[in-house]
């Protein structure tokens, strides 16, 4: 009789506890997946699937010289489920890398339901499993009954912000009298992003209806927040980033330099931007245009924008609560809980921000929740690459109060030699550096059998 594998147990199937609930079956445990959906949903969820995406479908930046875009290739490397699917599932974004979301999650949702090493229950988990290694990945909008078990567990030690999404057009009904194609500086494919160009004069008609548009009541929040939500910066609902002053969105979201109007070669006093949704670019998304209006006003004050006037919306921009814990006082960076090792969180709720970076914690967390199980020593991942970097931030945090982390060069270990030619030439080291220890020395070792760093 063969003996049972160890097992470990995931809440949650987003994208972070879809890779955690992957890897920690690579890893050689028997795995059993716990999703709420679709018996109950969040505020920003709308399907059944796993690895949904609720904000933007574009994954950023796929160069190496940015440090999302190195994470990636470091979790592609080493076998990461949410990278391959995206890969499997791209649409043309230029040097960005975008999904079609839909298969996206079905690509994902399909992969783990098929694995004979995960065992898939569909059900809301109001309490935490004490009798088995666990990872919680249930998110920043976790449900009120386990929210409330990992308060007690880690002594309120969660705090809340707010994250907004944007909204999405049917591609054939923006004007394209008014609208053209172009990407900024020229770079990639023009049919990545379409361009709703302002004059001065529009722009400061449509700022003046936004700044004063009619905000969503923020239902099942406390009062206080309410009043002033913290919200994310790299998420910040366009309306608020337009009260910081008239000019906000005109060096930010709405910056017109590099995309000139290819029939006139006219730069205008300010662009939006809208990104392709889909490979067949009938869906466009309106970039940096997170937002918490009300639905009438996101359709009176967007369609003021030149070229959306008889636009429909696919989507709305919606806005939702985030939880996140106060990580370097509670996790390792192996993301296991101090008081607690053989607990893991995941994503999201353990402060870094962003979808490969919800997955790639999501990674190192099920690799050592296998290790655990197992009775190995865990794994510390580098700090020299980004994936390293990421956990060791969430264990360590920075200057001031800890808060949401993307990825960035920032926060990796330094070179220790100054590098010649600039930031370009700085980042290409980080990423030679990186890659080389993902090839030579985490790859050989991805069985966690030494508590070292790899």
């Amino acid at each position: 009789m063969m003996a049972r594998r160890p097992r470990v147990i995931v809440i949650g199937a987003g994208l972070a506890g879809s890779e955690a609930a992957w890897q920690a079956a690579r890893a050689g445990a028997e795995v059993e997946l716990y999703e709420m959906r679709p018996g109950k949903y969040t505020p920003a969820h709308h399907t059944g699937s796993f690895a949904e995406l609720v904000c933007s479908n574009s994954l950023r930046s796929n160069q190496l010289t940015n440090a999302v875009g190195l994470l990636k290739e470091e979790m592609r490397l080493m076998g990461s489920l949410v990278i391959e699917a995206a890969y499997a599932t791209q649409v043309p974004a230029g040097s960005a890398l975008a999904v079609n979301r839909e298969d996206f999650s079905t690509y994902i949702t399909e992969k783990i339901k098929s694995s004979p090493d995960i065992e898939v229950h569909i059900g809301e988990v109001t309490d935490i499993p004490d009798d088995a290694v666990t990872v919680i990945a249930t998110g920043p909008l976790s449900s009120d009954a386990i929210a409330e078990k990992i308060r007690e567990l880690t002594g309120g030690g969660e705090l809340h912000f707010f994250d907004a999404a944007a909204p999405i057009v049917d591609a054939s009904t923006v004007d394209m009298g008014r609208a053209y194609f172009a990407s900024r500086y020229g770079k990639g494919d023009p049919s990545d992003y379409l361009n709703c160009p302002m004059t001065k004069e529009e722009y400061d008609a449509f700022y003046d209806a936004l700044v004063s548009a009619e905000e969503a009541e923020l239902k099942d929040f406390d009062r206080e927040s309410q009043q002033s939500p913290e919200v994310f910066e790299g998420c910040m609902p366009v309306e608020i980033m337009a009260r910081r002053g008239r000019d906000t969105l005109r060096f930010g979201p709405m910056k017109p330099v590099g995309l000139e109007d290819p029939r006139t070669g006219r730069e205008y006093w300010a662009v939006v931007q809208l990104r392709r949704e889909n490979k067949e670019g009938t869906m466009y998304n309106i970039v940096g245009f997170q937002t918490h209006l009300t639905f009438p006003e996101q359709r009176r004050v967007f369609r003021m924008i030149p070229g959306l006037g008889e636009a429909e919306f696919l989507r709305y921009g919606v806005m939702h609560r985030n939880t996140y814990l106060n990580s370097p006082s509670l996790l390792t960076n192996t993301y296991s809980l101090r008081s607690r090792p053989d607990l893991f969180f995941a994503g999201q709720m353990t402060g870094v921000e962003g979808y490969v970076e919800s997955a790639a914690s999501g990674f190192v967390a099920g690799v050592n929740a296998a290790a655990a199980a197992k009775g190995e020593d865990l794994c510390v991942f580098p700090p020299e690459t980004v994936i390293g970097a990421l956990a060791a931030y969430v264990s360590e945090g920075g200057s001031g109060s800890f808060q949401p982390m993307n990825a960035n060069f920032g926060i990796i270990a330094p070179l220790g030699q100054k590098v010649k030619g600039g930031k370009s030439k700085r980042n290409e080291a980080y990423a030679e550096r990186s890659l080389k220890l993902v090839r030579d020395l985490i790859l050989p070792r991805l069985s966690c059998d030494s508590e070292d760093i790899l």
